[in-house]
């Protein structure tokens, strides 16, 4: 069912009393100069004002920010409207308008304008402060050179070893001198290199023990290595 209209003492009273604060503020204008349109203009732009200036007012107070510029302008604009219904009770002649109240309506729009773009571009909250910066750690960073690696050891030829002599019949006389022991070629030329970088380090040739550690090999092949780079 359709709702059924119900008469609001209040909404009935404010449009009776904004009726004659249109018309009395028409009035006024009319007997200031402002013929035509002009006149019509005057009270429309009083009760903007007015509406604009209570609304930012509740808007304000609700935020919890200071409400002292739209107290202004609400002051204002209440002034405008309680003066045109004051002076047409009677108090004035509208034949006769003094100057300084048709000056007064004549600067009307240019404060009225004032007010308005004031009340409008007011910002409702705290504008948000930059972002912080993300924190820089100004401590430098230490960097630890690492020792530098030895150069990867080349692939090594399997070791053959020579074969043993037969054993000779046991004769009074001097011990036989070991068979030397065969070197293989890589090996040879990959032990070169750590001599030349032993003597690049150190000033001073390699010697069998330390040469014997790098490559790991055998004593006995360390020292024929040795022989060999001598």
């Amino acid at each position: 069912m359709p709702a059924k209209l119900r008469p609001d003492a209040v909404l009935v009273q404010a449009v009776i009393a904004g009726a004659l604060s249109f018309a009395h503020l028409h009035d006024l204008a009319a007997a200031a100069g402002q013929d035509g349109w002009k006149a019509w203009a005057y009270p429309i732009s009083v009760d903007l004002l007015l509406v604009a200036a209570w609304h930012r007012l509740r808007r304000l107070r609700d935020a919890g920010e200071p409400t002292r510029s739209a107290w202004t302008w609400f002051a204002v604009a209440l002034a405008a409207s309680l003066g045109a219904n004051v002076a047409t009770a009677g108090l004035l002649d509208l034949g006769a308008v003094p100057a300084w109240l048709r000056i007064l309506v004549a600067g009307w729009p240019a404060l009225a304008f004032l007010g308005g773009t004031l009340l409008a571009h007011s910002p409702n909250e705290a504008a948000p402060g930059p972002a912080p910066a993300n924190p820089v750690d100004e401590t430098p960073a230490v960097v630890l050179e690492a020792d530098p690696e030895p150069p990867a050891a080349e692939p090594v030829a399997e070791i053959t070893a020579a074969p043993e002599p037969p054993a000779a019949p046991a004769l009074p006389g001097p011990a036989p001198d070991p068979a030397p022991v065969a070197v293989p070629d890589a090996l040879l030329d990959y032990a070169r290199k750590v001599a030349a970088d032993h003597e690049n380090r150190t000033g001073g040739p390699i010697d069998p023990a330390t040469l014997r550690t790098r490559l790991g090999v055998p004593a006995p092949m360390a020292d024929a290595i040795a022989l060999q780079l001598a």
